[in-house]
């Protein structure tokens, strides 16, 4: 448990920079270059990504039950998962989609955590899950109230339009079944139906 929640402190506090210590992250992106903190910040995150994987994993084969779901919630858990690839790849091809839920990808892993803690009970699910949504709702808040962060790396090449959303909706979609089918069993170990 101690490697999943090490992955979960590396990981989020990375991502936590803006909303925790924005002076900061300014500041050493002004100092070190935009190079040197977006490879500190990638190695970081793979670090505490490869943890929490690494961590959850080894959760898993001991679990701590703290509530078994009742079946009905599997249902709820994959309606609430039906847009959340959709979410994702309109996060990275701008159209209505985005500009309606303004924060796509933090509406999708407010959504994929909520899913997935409704559908585990176990204190590693738990302190996974709600650890992400914790986040994501912290993050969304504090974006109300931070101003606009500089700008950093290239700019985003896909012009808006519909057209996006559909590519969004239908590839969104795509990835949804295809999750549902085989590849949650084959990336997670796990089936979800």
């Amino acid at each position: 448990m101690s490697m999943l929640v090490a992955g979960l402190l590396i990981f989020l506090g990375v991502h936590s920079t803006s909303i925790f210590a924005p002076a900061w992250r300014n500041a050493q992106l002004a100092t070190r270059g935009e190079a040197v903190w977006k490879g500190a910040y990638a190695l970081l995150s793979l670090i505490g990504f490869a943890l929490i994987v690494y961590g959850y994993g080894v959760a898993r084969g001991n679990p701590v039950v703290l509530y078994e779901p009742p079946a009905f919630l599997r249902h709820v858990a994959w309606t609430l998962m039906l847009p959340v690839f959709t979410l994702l790849l309109a996060s990275k091809l701008p159209g209505r989609i985005s500009a309606v839920t303004k924060h796509p990808m933090l509406l999708a892993v407010k959504l994929w955590a909520l899913a997935h803690l409704l559908a585990n009970g176990t204190l590693a699910s738990t302190l996974l899950f709600g650890s992400f949504l914790a986040w994501a709702v912290v993050d969304r808040i504090s974006l109300k109230r931070r101003p606009i962060a500089p700008a950093t790396g290239a700019p985003v090449t896909v012009p808006p339009g519909r057209f996006n959303d559909v590519v969004a909706i239908v590839a969104g979609l795509g990835l949804y079944a295809a999750f549902l089918g085989v590849l949650h069993l084959w990336l997670i170990g796990v089936s979800p139906r």
